[in-house]
């Protein structure tokens, strides 16, 4: 039985779904600025903005953009599968997608938003190459081994190693300075404050920052690490089978990420972040196992034999997944920076929440509509144009054998 249309659509679907918590994530970078985001107190947030806030830490903030990574890892060995059918070369494809994705992370980063991940995965991109013809035990070996690394060395921002963890006299005056410059600034102005602004005061040791090179990735790696095992051992080729496992694994993940990261933000609202070893495996360790239990919940939903139209909806967003994230930017910087309707830290936690839904129900109305006349978006076509060098946008033709 050929399942291809269904695995396609389900993922298609998850790119859509983790793309709605990503803006609510990312809403509070948009309002606050990315330093900002966690010292909320320099912009009078408090009572129940402030506990709304850690609502969205809990159920959202860094459980979502792990289901991209997921699914950037999936669409890795499914890639590499489809140009090898064709006897194509998968490193020499992929290496040219990452290098345009960096490309496109970094104009990104300096021409429109400062929370660019795209050149991350850019780089991160090469790394996994040498994952790429691993067995799927190995996969999930590595993705555990580094997962436990990672939250046990208490990363990211709760580890009092890391800069960031604990802010300095030098980083308020940063953030002060942002609330001034996005609220207001023209777009030159604030695209300087972006590219120059020094949030550390030039005091960062550069020890810590290659620390923080090395140690970062393995926040992420993990779930770039299990979507490839997810593709190479079939977990989405056919939902209607695999729906008691799908069960299973989000009645399991679910609760304990949530009761993990649930603590990690009870204990920093008590203590602060002197139990960073908690708050690591909080934010770490219960964000991914929250994110996967997410992705097996979704999952669910294409286990009966019809569909509603809300996830034919969610499908169109992931199939435009790299333009509409790139939208987002556009759209939240022209309402909350100066040379938009500059309500940079003046919109309650709660406002950006409804802003992240509104912008996100936009994307659900307009994507499907983009599809019915063209067959994949602007950037995924240009995306495609760089990975085969065709103007179609399409892998050659398989070789014949002589």
């Amino acid at each position: 039985m050929n399942t291809s249309p269904t695995r396609i659509r389900l993922i298609d679907g998850l790119r859509g779904f983790s793309l709605a918590g990503i803006l609510m994530a990312n809403m509070l970078a948009f309002q606050y600025g990315v330093y900002g985001q966690n010292e909320l107190q320099l912009f009078g947030v408090e009572g129940v903005d402030r506990a709304f806030y850690s609502l969205l830490k809990i159920a959202v903030v860094g459980s979502f953009m792990p289901i991209f990574a997921f699914m950037f890892g999936f669409g890795m060995i499914k890639l590499t599968e489809s140009l090898q059918s064709r006897n194509l070369r998968p490193k020499c494809h992929l290496s040219r997608r990452f290098l345009l994705l960096f490309v496109i992370g970094l104009l990104h980063m300096n021409y429109v938003w400062e929370g660019d991940i795209l050149a991350f995965y850019g780089v991160l991109g090469f790394f996994l190459l040498m994952f790429l013809n691993r067995k799927p035990k190995t996969l999930l070996i590595w993705a555990i081994v580094l997962l436990v690394v990672a939250g046990l060395c208490g990363l990211p921002a709760s580890n009092p190693m890391n800069p960031l963890a604990n802010p300095t006299s030098q980083m308020e005056t940063y953030i002060l300075q942002s609330k001034e410059v996005f609220g207001s600034g023209s777009y030159e102005e604030i695209k300087d404050f972006n590219n120059h602004g020094d949030p550390f005061g030039g005091e960062l040791n550069p020890a810590l920052i290659l620390l923080l090179l090395v140690f970062t990735p393995l926040m992420t790696i993990p779930m770039f690490l299990l979507g490839m095992r997810a593709a190479r051992v079939g977990t989405f080729e056919d939902p209607q089978a695999m729906r008691q496992v799908y069960v299973r694994r989000a009645k399991l993940l679910i609760p304990v990420g949530l009761v993990l990261k649930a603590y990690s933000v009870i204990v920093q609202l008590i203590r602060g972040e002197e139990e960073w070893f908690a708050v690591g495996i909080g934010e770490v360790i219960g964000g991914s196992l929250l994110a996967l239990g997410y992705i097996y919940a979704f999952a669910i939903l294409y286990t009966s034999g019809s569909r509603v139209n809300l996830l034919r909806r969610f499908e169109a967003v992931g199939r435009l997944s790299l333009t509409n994230y790139l939208m987002q930017s556009v759209i939240c910087t022209m309402i909350f920076y100066g040379y938009g309707l500059g309500l940079f830290g003046r919109a309650s936690v709660f406002v950006g929440a409804f802003i992240a839904l509104a912008v996100y129900g936009l994307q659900l109305w307009i994507s499907p509509l983009y599809l019915k006349r063209f067959r994949s978006g602007p950037v995924e076509h240009m995306l495609r144009i760089w990975t085969y060098l065709s103007w179609k946008g399409q892998p050659r033709k398989k070789k014949s054998s002589k």
